[in-house]
């Protein structure tokens, strides 16, 4: 399998850790999404990923997946074990609520494309485009927060698909310097991911094409 991917894409970020969780092995390809106007705009890579955007999977047999939600429950189903999310019907809505809310509320508002409007189209200087991101992600943590248990990672001792979308947000969180003190559980759950081999092994930090 080749996994197209930039360092500091969480949404490749957190299909790495789930790679890395149920050890699966993948050929990286690296895209650069600022370089001469972003790689992912190439016609190559457009010819792979119609929406120019990462991640991208391409099975052993040709087969492409995009979207990282998708290719997580294509791994969640392909390769059972570890599961990333727990038997019962109502424990996985939970678990799947977290990751949307991270997934569809707080990261889409922080991506390239609207940071790039706000600075190019809406003419917004840094001040302005930091306070974008700090409030969608303090709305989003504030919520979260609240939905996550009080002992282990997100929903219990062994991490599951909320955390893969918790920790890449926190990544970006720290990255733009959002104050995160008000979020205990959160900063948890980020201490426990510190020293779990996949959650290493997949930081931005300790990638190929890290700069």
């Amino acid at each position: 399998m080749r996994l197209y991917t930039y360092w500091r894409s969480t949404s490749a970020y957190r299909v790495r850790i789930a790679l890395a969780l149920k050890g699966i092995a993948v050929e990286q390809v690296p895209v650069h999404l600022v370089r001469g106007g972003g790689e992912q705009h190439a016609p190559a890579y457009a010819a792979l990923n119609p929406q120019q955007r990462l991640p991208t999977l391409v099975l052993d047999d040709g087969t492409v997946l995009t979207q990282s939600p998708a290719i997580l429950e294509y791994l969640e189903e392909a390769y059972p074990a570890p599961p990333l999310l727990p038997a019962s019907a109502v424990a996985r809505a939970k678990v799947r609520a977290v990751a949307a809310l991270i997934g569809c509320d707080i990261h889409p508002l922080n991506n390239v494309s609207p940071l790039t409007m706000l600075r190019r189209e809406l003419k917004q200087d840094e001040a302005a485009v930091s306070a974008w991101i700090a409030r969608w992600i303090t709305d989003g943590f504030a919520a979260v927060e609240q939905m996550i248990g009080e002992e282990g990672y997100c929903f219990g001792r062994a991490p599951g698909l909320a955390d893969l979308y918790l920790i890449p947000q926190l990544y970006s969180a720290r990255r733009f310097n959002v104050p995160l003190e008000a979020y205990p559980r959160i900063l948890r759950v980020e201490a426990l991911a510190a020293t779990h081999p996949a959650f290493m092994a997949a930081h931005p930090a300790r990638q190929a094409d890290a700069e």
